[in-house]
């Protein structure tokens, strides 16, 4: 009986992994509900992204529907410990160049071919020191495969120089709680969702239609590099048939949260008390000052933010720092 009852448990955890918000999007040109996947590189695809996928070969990219094909043990644990797609892009679009344009669903399929081979099979997005030779001479085993190389070299070898190239010094975890008064942008109502930009890296969560108070509870991960900025966050309402439209933004200043946690290290090493805080003032989207907590070992801040450029509309985040060490 038990082996029988592998496989099924298998699949519940793959289908809850492709239910995370970051995964209902295709990694590659953001369409949604993507139905494919590759089980060595760890990321969700739509079916034309798949396509180019499989043109690479097994050896690059192994391509599996979510729903139709027999996936192994093995397969499965490798996409559960990438993450999903957040994480992988974090790695493998780390260094998009300044301008470069992703493609988007509606895109052709040469463009998609350009773009998937520079990410994956060229590896022009990548630090030098993470790129892999994948040759069709070297039998690569999902153990030993692009995806999971990088990210154990992204957590071990973080601290290495790279002249002229950006080094992560952490990561974010930022959960989009929950939206109030969100402006009307349909007849009645709006379909709104977040997006969230550090440097090249973008995150969104899911559309949650018909609603001006939106409930998401949903975390995005962001990298943070040496030299970073505030985070850019955008509200914006699904169309259908036309182009997107803004419900508002704010920017999220990372550096009393960062310059908090380095302060204090290790946080598991601490009580649970305040070490920070974010000020509200009248140029910043702050409706009160955001404190900045060790809670259970972690640092974390909560915002409650008033959308800029826009008649109405608020957001709360949860806000926690990760050092690449943790």
């Amino acid at each position: 009986m038990s082996e029988l009852k592998r496989p099924a448990s298998g699949k519940r955890r793959l289908k809850d992994l492709l239910s995370q918000k970051d995964n209902r999007f295709c990694a590659d040109c953001g369409a949604p509900d993507p139905k494919w996947a590759s089980a060595n590189i760890g990321v969700f695809l739509c079916l034309k992204c798949c396509g180019v996928h499989r043109s690479l070969g097994t050896h690059i990219s192994k391509v599996l529907s979510v729903t139709l094909d027999d996936w192994s043990d093995e397969e499965i644990d490798a996409m559960v410990e990438v993450g999903g797609n957040s994480a992988a892009n974090a790695i493998y679009e780390a260094f998009i160049p300044e301008g470069y344009m992703k493609p988007g669903p509606d895109s052709g399929h040469d463009e998609r071919r350009r773009f998937i081979r520079s990410k994956y099979e060229q590896q022009e997005f990548l630090k030098p020191s993470l790129r892999i030779s994948s040759g069709k001479s070297s039998k690569a085993s999902l153990t030993t495969s692009i995806s999971r190389k990088i990210m154990d070299s992204f957590r071990t070898n973080s601290s290495q120089k790279s002249e002229g190239m950006v080094e992560f010094i952490g990561l974010l975890k930022i959960k989009v709680l929950k939206g109030t008064n969100l402006a009307i942008r349909d007849m009645m109502s709006s379909d709104p969702y977040v997006v969230l930009t550090l440097g090249q890296q973008t995150a969104r969560t899911a559309v949650v239609k018909s609603n001006l108070n939106p409930v998401w509870n949903e975390e995005l991960m962001l990298s943070v590099p040496q030299n970073f900025g505030p985070v850019k966050l955008q509200v914006f309402d699904h169309d259908t048939f036309s182009a997107d439209d803004i419900m508002g933004e704010a920017e999220l200043d990372i550096q009393p949260l960062i310059t908090s946690a380095m302060a204090y290290g290790d946080p598991e090493m601490f009580g649970d008390m305040q070490i920070g805080k974010w000020l509200k003032s009248h140029d910043n989207a702050l409706m009160e000052d955001s404190i900045i907590n060790i809670v259970d070992g972690k640092v974390k801040q909560d915002m409650w933010l008033k959308l800029q450029n826009v008649e109405s509309g608020e957001l709360e985040l949860e806000v926690e720092w990760l050092a690449l060490d943790q």
